[in-house]
């Protein structure tokens, strides 16, 4: 009887059809229509959601005496690798209220991955090559995506439901008015707005001057 029971419990376990879910296919763009690269594009669900499984655990690189990549979206909690490609040393820190940190001049890979612990924003700089910088985004949601290079970015595995639509970058003049919207389980395309600067990047002198 158990068995059968069992068996019972399973068929029509497998005949309940997946959770539904949609997404968000969002391209930014700057005033003058240009794509805004690297722009974070965050959704916030307005009501409690279901725990889900949290995104990998990205790594942000030293290589070739640069921060890769430029722009990381993480959530909450998340703990962070910074391997050093480089065949010399750095020594990352951040003075943002969102994370304060150091690891102080290295090679390889660090002994213990620095945890974001705070929403907010990051900035990331080295202590012995000024020009290197980089950003990361903490936010409270497993619901983000940043813009490549045609300023595209999508959103998928999103519960039907309203969210709050925020949209970030490190150069940007004035901040985004997040907007609420609705989810639903057909695709939801946007076109958004963003005024940055422009990025200046800080020419890199010699390897072979490069004491570290």
């Amino acid at each position: 009887m158990k068995l059968v029971a069992a068996l019972l419990a399973a068929a029509l376990s497998a005949a309940v059809p997946p959770a539904l879910a949609g997404s968000l296919e969002a391209t930014v763009a700057t005033p003058a229509g240009k794509p805004a690269e690297d722009s974070a594009v965050v959704l916030e669900a307005l009501a409690a959601a279901p725990p889900r499984t949290r995104p990998p655990a990205p790594a942000i690189e030293q290589r070739d005496r640069e921060f890769r990549p430029y722009l990381t979206i993480v959530q909450t909690g998340t703990a962070v690798e910074f391997p050093n490609r480089d065949p010399f040393k750095h020594h990352v820190y951040s003075f943002s209220p969102a994370k304060v940190f150091e690891i102080k001049l290295y090679a390889g890979k660090p002994a213990q991955p620095v945890i974001f612990d705070k929403a907010g924003e990051v900035a990331l700089g080295c202590n012995i090559h000024d020009w290197m910088e980089a950003y990361v985004l903490v936010v409270n949601t497993r619901h983000f995506a940043k813009t490549d290079a045609a300023g595209h970015a999508l959103i998928s595995d999103v519960p039907p439901g309203r969210y709050r639509l925020q949209v970030w970058h490190p150069r940007q003049k004035a901040a985004f008015a997040s907007r609420e919207i609705e989810i639903g389980t057909a695709p939801l395309k946007l076109d958004l707005v963003m005024n940055i600067a422009p990025r200046i990047v800080k020419a890199k002198p010699p390897i072979d001057s490069d004491q570290y």
